[in-house]
């Protein structure tokens, strides 16, 4: 069955592990000095409910060492970055707590937030994520009866001590989960299966942070006979395309078949309009699909499932190509790129974190990958180069308040 992301996120009880760098070189810590990358890893401290998160260094290479200082005390489970902080869902699902980002990749606690609302009974901190500016904190909480649809909460950063101001939450109508957003930061998709059926959905993205459904659902790719598409997760490229895996199902939405993916262009009002047919579109082999990961550059995109690791070179809207060979063949949960052709993925059931070198030629594991982890739950990477990415960001998020709404 797919594993439904969206499940854990809308009231299921979460638990990170202790992550124990076992592998022979990581001796000494790292000052962080000449880092491509810094990675966090949020971990259960030992049998108790609090948790600490872990810190490394990324090399040129890949090669990963303990940030000074690392693990660092601090009670979150999901995490997300936007260059200056770290960002993580407290425990209790309570707060969400905002962590500076030193230039050694030190945190540095600064801002909690509490975003339980009086009387608002689904309120929670759950799954994290930011828009490419880094100026929004998306929050996916629930509402509704039994709080079973998904809210997207838009909170603005305070760029001073990273606290965060609610701004709007969206309504879904549906069991949802993290939206990606598109490269010019106007709008941000998702996809999944629903009561009322298979669903690519979009929102407009608002130059406070606020997002408006699209009313216009998008198009699914051509069918094979009385064959159904059901799409699952979506993330766009550099250049306003989408990467959307579909597996084919017949009357109910369980899979008949392996995940495709699919390509679409993303045209100025948002709409998405596609050619990929049952033939065109690749086959993974990775199985049950866990998550999905565009790399910074719009050409690489990473899949991950319940048997392994696989990347594809992207090439707008023309189908997608794939890289050979499993990067592993072990489960992985979660993935993140750094910008610098290095790609992160960790295992629960595997207690693994691997780095790997990735080019649209091949791929290859970086120094000291895997590294021992036992049980490592969530994990976010932040480039080190902070300052150039928050330059450019800039001419996107004045892109974004010039946006016009196409739901009015």
């Amino acid at each position: 069955m797919v594993r439904r992301i969206a499940a854990a996120l809308l009231g299921a009880s979460f638990s990170a592990a202790t992550v124990v760098a076992q592998a022979p070189h990581l001796i000494s810590q790292h000052d962080g000095s000449d880092a491509d990358a810094y990675v966090y890893v949020s971990a259960r401290v030992g049998d108790s409910n609090r948790t600490q998160v872990y810190g490394f260094a990324a090399e040129s290479t890949g090669e990963l060492t303990p940030i000074d200082g690392s693990p660092m005390a601090a009670d979150v489970t999901f995490l997300a970055v936007n260059g200056k902080y770290l960002f993580g869902s407290d425990v209790t699902g309570r707060f969400i707590h905002a962590f500076a980002i030193a230039s050694d990749g030190m945190l540095r606690p600064t801002a909690s937030t509490n975003v339980v609302r009086p009387g608002k009974a689904c309120d929670g901190a759950g799954a994290l994520f930011v828009d490419h500016a880094g100026a929004t904190v998306y929050n996916v909480g629930s509402y509704g009866t039994d709080c079973a649809e998904a809210a997207y909460q838009a909170f603005q950063v305070d760029k001073t001590t990273g606290r965060l101001e609610l701004v709007h939450e969206a309504h879904a109508g549906m069991n949802g989960a993290l939206l990606r957003f598109s490269a010019d930061n106007r709008f941000a998709f998702g996809a999944g299966c629903t009561g009322s059926g298979p669903l690519i959905y979009g929102f407009v993205r608002h130059h406070d942070g606020s997002l408006t459904r699209i009313s216009e659902d998008s198009p699914l790719p051509a069918r094979d006979g009385n064959q159904s598409w059901c799409p699952y997760l979506a993330v766009a490229d550099a250049r306003n395309h989408l990467v959307v895996p579909v597996y084919p199902s017949a009357e109910s939405s369980e899979p008949n078949g392996p995940f495709q993916l699919a390509t679409y262009s993303i045209d100025e009002d948002g709409m998405l309009m596609t050619t990929s047919t049952p033939e065109n579109m690749p086959k993974i082999a990775v199985g049950s699909l866990t998550d999905l990961a565009m790399d910074p550059s719009g050409r690489l995109v990473a899949v991950a499932g319940s048997h392994g690791l696989q990347v594809f070179s992207v090439n707008g809207g023309a189908p997608v190509r794939a890289i050979p060979g499993l990067l592993t063949r072990q489960e992985v949960d979660q993935m993140f790129w750094d910008g610098n052709g290095h790609l992160y993925a960790i295992s629960q059931s595997a207690g693994k974190l691997w780095v790997f070198n990735v080019d649209e030629d091949g791929w290859a594991p970086a120094p000291g990958s895997p590294y021992a982890v036992s049980g490592a739950q969530n994990i976010a990477v932040q480039p080190a180069q902070m300052q150039p990415k928050d330059d450019r960001l800039r001419g996107v998020e004045r892109a974004a308040s010039e946006v016009p709404d196409p739901t009015r």
